[in-house]
């Protein structure tokens, strides 16, 4: 049964020991076969010098017999003091030899075609340990001879010592060294890896003012920092606005349902004589406000949930229609520039269509005498929908707060006292999530003026081109449901 978690991984789980072991075990191949190639190249310029040797003490030996005769005994080589030498005639009679190989046989004898010497048992007495010998062929005096020159291999061993040494002794050194130096650099880098870590298990939905520790370096370490530092952040942020929402939505929420009871209550205490029928429709219309109000909390939430609707193509110019129609005007006058725009976009009908219902809405309740609609497509493929209302207009420093949630400016002013104060919202909310905007600004006439642009349907568009600016939208309804272009 696995024991209880730590706050402290050990073993091969944490970074620091992989990172430590696999850069140990890089570092120890590495140096393993640097050793191992330099041993080769060391062996090999050895055995070459060794055998350059032996040849250029075969020559003096092969010159100092030219006269006939060979002294007795040879000279030993200036080059390498352990060096001997045998002189062998073609029947293998040794001619002559330095002093360690005198009275002896053929230490090494050189068969015909052979490249290199073969060992005899006589050398097994005159050359102690591992050898190494050439043989040449040469003719002295009109005689055919065979030089041996051999030596010791005490070099070629001092080398092997010298590497055996170094793969014990020296790669395990330089191992612990590495390992060591590794796992203090890992552990350094990784310190404030921890110190985040820690602060983030701290860290609960009811303290989300705490930061992780910036290291303030400009690496990977230091962005993760700074990452998670905005990504706390933008959590403290949105955890806000969820309070200030559910705290606002209870407020609204509690008001229409305080109306009711009262209202309820004073006609439950003078049953007889209380006035039903207004009582009735006084809860009625509060019924309605949470109605409503209920209904745009679900598209609110829709909104933030980031799952569009089914997409489809939709006929601006019905979509503005249907607004229209379906707006209380309060003997406003509501018109149409162009009277009726071919425009296509791509959306969801429902979801359009509470956009332009929730903005018209607004510049209805609040202009004086008219309200213009303007459509018109912009070279970068997209319509813009201007609102244009000649109300009081809202002030600048208020343009970008009425779209907060539950935000109303002077609710004096507007003819429409139910009002939630969240349909600019959701109308920002769906435009956003259709790839479009909605602002305000600051009408000619000084009333406000809500702009709404929408991407266009590129298809939609290239078809009604193609057509010459025929299709739905032109004397005849779309079919397949509102707003829809027929055939798609």
């Amino acid at each position: 049964m696995n024991g209880p978690r730590t706050g402290r991984r050990i073993g091969l789980r944490t970074v620091r020991t992989r990172v430590t072991a696999v850069a140990g075990l890089a570092l120890t191949i590495a140096v393993t076969l640097g050793l191992v190639i330099l041993y080769l190249l060391q062996t090999g310029s050895a055995q070459r010098t060794v055998d350059d040797q032996l040849r250029t003490y075969a020559a003096q030996v092969a010159q100092s017999g030219q006269g006939g005769t060979w002294p007795h005994p040879l000279r030993g080589s200036a080059l390498d003091a352990d060096a001997q030498a045998q002189v062998i005639a073609s029947d293998g009679t040794v001619l002559a030899s330095t002093p360690p190989l005198a009275g002896k046989g053929p230490v090494y004898t050189l068969p015909a075609g052979a490249a290199a010497p073969l060992r005899q048992p006589a050398a097994d007495a005159a050359v102690s340990g591992e050898a190494r010998a050439i043989g040449t062929r040469v003719v002295v005096h009109g005689a055919s001879v065979t030089i041996i020159a051999v030596t010791s291999t005490e070099l070629l061993s001092q080398i092997n010592e010298t590497f055996a040494r170094l793969l014990l002794v020296g790669v395990p050194g330089i191992l612990l060294l590495a390992c060591s130096t590794v796992w203090l650099v890992v552990g350094r880098a990784l310190r404030p890896v921890e110190g985040i870590r820690r602060t983030v298990t701290a860290i609960s939905a009811a303290d989300l003012a705490r930061r992780v520790p910036d290291p303030g370096t400009h690496d990977e370490v230091g962005d993760l920092a700074r990452t998670m530092n905005d990504m706390l952040r933008r959590l403290e942020d949105s955890a806000a606005r969820q309070r200030r929402f559910v705290a606002d939505a209870s407020h609204e929420l509690r008001s229409p349902l305080a109306v009711i009871r009262t209202t309820l209550e004073v006609g439950l205490a003078h049953e007889h004589v209380a006035p039903w029928p207004d009582i009735a429709r006084r809860a009625v219309r509060q019924s309605q406000r949470l109605e409503t109000l209920a209904e745009e909390l679900l598209a609110l939430a829709r909104g933030d949930d980031r799952q569009p609707a089914r997409r489809l193509p939709v006929v601006l110019g019905e979509l503005v229609d249907d607004a229209r129609t379906s707006t209380p005007d309060f003997g406003i006058a509501i018109t149409v520039e162009p009277a009726s725009s071919t425009a296509v976009v791509i959306g969801a009908p429902d979801d359009l269509s509470r956009l332009l219902r929730n903005v018209l809405g607004n510049a209805v309740r609040y202009a004086r005498h008219r309200v213009v609609i303007r459509i018109t497509e912009t070279p970068d493929d997209r319509v813009r929908i201007e609102i244009e209302d000649d109300g009081p207009g809202v002030p600048e420093e208020d343009r970008e707060r009425v779209f907060d949630r539950f935000v109303r400016l002077d609710t004096s002013r507007s003819r429409d006292g139910g009002s939630s104060g969240l349909g600019l919202s959701i109308a920002r909310a769906i435009a956003t999530q259709h790839g479009g905007t909605v602002m305000l600004d600051r009408a000619t006439g000084g009333g406000a003026l809500a702009v709404v642009t929408l991407p266009c349907s590129p298809v939609a568009g290239q078809q009604q081109r193609e057509n010459g600016g025929g299709g739905a939208g032109q004397g005849e309804p779309a079919a397949g449901g509102l707003g829809q272009v027929p055939g798609q």
